[in-house]
């Protein structure tokens, strides 16, 4: 069944009548047609796998090369299948996008001197999910999650998601951006800027410039991209001693949400 929202269950937002319930309804209805589909495809994979086996004079193995190829041919179709639904977990409420990204966040980067901080905000604001803060800068990572089919794309700067502007997710994660740097270098007396970023869990993005959107101020990617974007930022933005000042004065000051 369709369960909670991404981060509060449940939420009727996932239930009743939802995009969510009925992508997940005609899933499962589908699975018939997915199934036959796939006896097909292992029926081509068998043929080509005689027809291999013949081709290296393996008469005798033929029919294993046959069966090898209809099993690997079907193993690739339902692996596929699987990716393409287990894609829309967090959107489906299955999954907590903030754990995903938390959980990538911190294998990637605790070891190469990155603090991450999960479930911050300025005492009556909004908060953000995790803030990251290492040699290379810091960096503030909101979750979100669209319909499997949401393009998410920039057009001469503005931010699109599908066909409606993408100007209302932009904008807050910057001013939050902003409110925390001049709250960090205030308390601290080190400039800080910090970079904004949404870990995007379902949705399209573009294939060229690896996957990444920047628009509006705020980089939209995958929670893996972005952790592997920090580590690749390449700066010694901070001293060792700065970034545990940083952190110590986040953990002190940012209210845990």
């Amino acid at each position: 069944m369709p369960g909670g929202s991404i981060y509060v269950q449940p939420n009727e937002k996932y239930t009743g009548s939802s995009p969510q319930w009925w992508y997940e309804k005609f899933w499962r209805e589908d699975a018939p047609n997915r199934r036959k589909a796939r006896y097909v495809k292992a029926a081509v994979g068998l043929v080509l796998g005689v027809a291999l086996g013949l081709r290296f004079g393996l008469t005798a193995g033929a029919a294993l090369t046959g069966l090898l190829g209809a099993g690997l041919v079907a193993l690739g179709d339902w692996y596929l299948d699987w990716r393409a639904f287990h894609a829309t977990a967090v959107w489906r409420g299955a999954r907590r996008g903030e754990a995903i990204t938390g959980r990538i966040l911190r294998r990637s980067l605790r070891r190469h001197g990155y603090h991450v901080l999960d479930g911050r905000a300025i005492r009556g604001q909004a908060s953000i999910d995790h803030l990251v803060i290492g040699p290379g800068g810091v960096w503030i990572i909101d979750n979100e999650s669209w319909s499997p089919d949401t393009e998410i794309a920039c057009y001469v700067g503005r931010l699109f998601l599908g066909e409606k502007y993408g100007s209302k997710v932009a904008k807050p994660l910057v001013d939050q951006a902003d409110a925390f740097a001049e709250l960090l270098a205030k308390e601290t007396g080190v400039p800080v800027s910090i970079t904004p970023m949404l870990a995007v869990h379902c949705g399209v993005l573009p294939r060229h410039g690896g996957g990444v959107v920047r628009a509006e101020g705020l980089t939209l990617l995958r929670p893996r991209t972005a952790a592997r974007l920090i580590k690749a930022s390449g700066r010694d933005m901070f001293t060792t001693e700065q970034i545990e000042l940083i952190a110590r004065t986040a953990a002190r000051e940012l209210q845990r949400v």
